[in-house]
């Protein structure tokens, strides 16, 4: 009995004092439960950031994507806007007549008491080219580099608005204030001394726009791209790089222009006792440059042919952008005093322009310049696409007068002025953009350059391939296209501007396809009654007089027409017209499968 006793006092002793230690195991079992739970999955999840939303920022292209040149864009932040570049296209085949093409400004006009400026990226036609007909529009100031600016200045001089336009000179490194936003000019390298990109600082971040570049780490200036500065801006963060997208499908890097340079010096001399002749570029000053070198060193003088290219070189040279050895450049008159083995001539057409100096050359049409076999010809410049056929021409034309002719093809006579594939990687590894927007090309360029950009590590999400027209909007954390303003093309036809439309540009082209015929009647008003004609006059449909048949039959049919017209629709000389037209047209078409424009006249006696 005290046996039993005594065991459970012992058990319940033993249990007292476990008690603390349990009450620690359970404390710390139920602490290692809430801490197991807390780890659960739902837990575990990074609570997301807050979207930092800032004031919207709009990019607006209104040109330079799907097409090469007319380079514009516009920049729009609350009630401030500016533009980057105004440039021109040139026509293509189905534009007959027209000279020029530049955009569309109508999105401008509607907002211009927002505009603070037009900053310029470089000298080229693409990017100055449509900037006197904004002008006449607008009140702006310009901003630029001082040889981008002494273009400008003669173009507005050309256009009667000398004197009327605020020109600034900015120099690279330095910013302009454009309302809420700033845009800093970079140095980059181009076909084109004074060449800049820039980084356009905005409430929503960083916009880095490269402008046309290539780099170049011997440029003929010595100027190199300034890949630290865009370096930094990348470790500060860059919002959107907008990239020259030209040489998007070529790979490795461009050449250096020195390159060329090279190649002029061994063709100078295997030139010995010919006359050179060289096509280039009006606007490549480095390579001009390298002739007036070239020339130099070879005991030759040298005469500049063609308008722009002599505008270019004076403005040049004016400018401290050139130097050239005094008594080099001769008057073109002065040429017959000097042996033709001792004379450059630089001149321009390189790209088989109809009217251009070279051309007249080619095909015998020049007052000043015939072409012999002591000719050497040097075309410095790759065709533009679109313009092989008429390059082919120009050097098919100038060999049959006997002379030797070089072209891109055979030697390093030309390198680009834009990025190859490797060079658009590096800025896009300097710059690290949240979204990339690729700019200046066909689709197919911008479709390419977009690849590159997705290779490099950015979002297929972030990559925008835009049109002209589209508003794409970013608040700093996201960028989309939200909404699309007026763009497009305006014709430019002479003094005319945007009077040459759609419909015009589909007569003309009936018109060089098929030709015109002219129907004239005479009706006399008072009696209702046909007193002269059907006749029929032909521009470009046949030759009358090796048709007369067809000519005489056409006649008939028509007189029939007009015999079986009552009186009333004799008086509805609308519905005569109409009539007319229809039955000769038939007519023609069954007998020549052809649809000339056909052109009814009434005149009244």
């Amino acid at each position: 009995m005290y046996g039993k006793e005594n065991s459970r006092k012992n058990h319940q002793s033993t249990a007292n004092s476990d008690a603390p230690a349990k009450r620690r195991y359970y404390k710390k079992k139920t602490a290692d439960n809430k801490q197991t739970a807390d780890l659960k999955p739902e837990k575990l999840a990074v609570k997301p950031q807050k979207e930092v939303r800032k004031t919207p920022v709009k990019i607006i292209p209104l040109g330079g994507l799907h097409e090469i040149g007319k380079n514009m864009t516009v920049f729009e932040c609350s009630n401030d806007m500016f533009i980057l570049d105004c440039g021109l296209a040139f026509p293509d085949a189905d534009m007959p007549g027209v000279d020029i093409v530049i955009p569309d400004f109508t999105y401008i006009e509607r907002n211009q008491d927002k505009l603070r400026g037009i900053v310029l990226t470089h000298g080229h036609e693409d990017h100055i080219g449509g900037l006197a007909y904004l002008l006449k529009k607008v009140s702006v100031p310009i901003y630029g580099t001082k040889l981008t600016l002494g273009l400008v200045e003669g173009k507005l001089k050309e256009h009667g608005l000398s004197g009327k336009v605020t020109l600034n000179v900015i120099e690279p490194k330095k910013t302009v204030k454009m309302g809420c936003m700033a845009v800093e000019f970079i140095k980059v390298n181009h076909s084109i001394p004074d060449a800049v990109g820039m980084a356009i600082h905005t409430p929503a971040g960083i916009i880095v726009h490269t402008g046309d570049f290539k780099v170049d780490y011997s440029p003929i200036d010595g100027e190199i791209i300034d890949l630290a500065r865009f370096g930094e801006l990348g470790s500060r963060g860059v919002l959107a790089l907008m990239a020259d997208s030209t040489n998007a499908e070529r790979p490795g890097f461009t050449h250096t222009e020195r390159t060329v340079g090279e190649s002029f010096d061994k063709l100078f001399k295997s030139a010995e006792g010919k006359r050179i002749i060289i096509a280039t570029f009006s606007s490549n000053i480095h390579r001009v440059q390298q002739i007036i070198n070239c020339a130099e060193r070879y005991g030759r003088k040298i005469a500049v042919f063609g308008r722009s290219m002599i505008n270019v070189i004076n403005t040049a040279i004016e400018l401290g952008y050139l130097n050239v050895p005094k008594g080099i450049i001769i008057d073109i008159d002065a040429m017959n005093r000097y042996e033709s083995e001792k004379i450059v001539l630089i001149t321009t057409g390189s790209q088989g322009e109809p009217m251009s100096a070279l051309t007249r050359m080619a095909m015998n049409d020049h007052k000043k310049v015939n072409i012999t076999p002591l000719d050497f010809i040097i075309i410095s410049a790759t065709p533009i696409p679109g313009n092989e056929k008429y390059v082919t021409r120009v050097v098919n034309e100038l060999m049959k007068s006997g002379a030797e002719v070089v072209y891109e093809a055979m030697y390093e006579v030309h390198v680009s002025g834009h990025a190859c594939q490797e060079e658009l990687k590096l800025m896009l590894a300097l710059t690290k953009p949240k979204f990339f927007i690729p700019v200046h090309g066909e689709y197919k360029h911008l479709k390419k350059h977009g690849d590159l950009a997705i290779e490099m590590g950015i979002s297929n999400d972030n990559v925008i391939i835009a049109q002209n027209g589209n508003v794409i909007e970013t608040d700093g954390y996201r960028m989309s296209v939200v909404n699309q303003v007026p763009s497009g093309r305006i014709l430019v036809d002479g003094l005319g501007v945007g009077d040459v439309g759609s419909i015009v540009l589909r007569d003309r082209k009936h018109l060089a396809q098929d030709g015109l015929i002219i129907i004239v009647i005479g009706i006399e008003r008072a009696t209702n009654t046909i007193v002269a004609g059907p006749d029929i006059i032909s521009r470009g449909f046949v030759y009358v007089r090796e048709s007369e048949e067809l000519i005489v039959e056409a006649k008939q049919i028509l007189s029939s027409t007009l015999f079986n017209c009552s009186n009333a629709e004799l008086k509805e000389w609308n519905t005569l017209k109409g009539k007319m037209r229809d039955a000769l047209s038939d007519y023609i078409y069954q007998k020549t499968k052809r649809s000339p424009m056909i052109l009814p006249i009434i005149m009244e006696t």
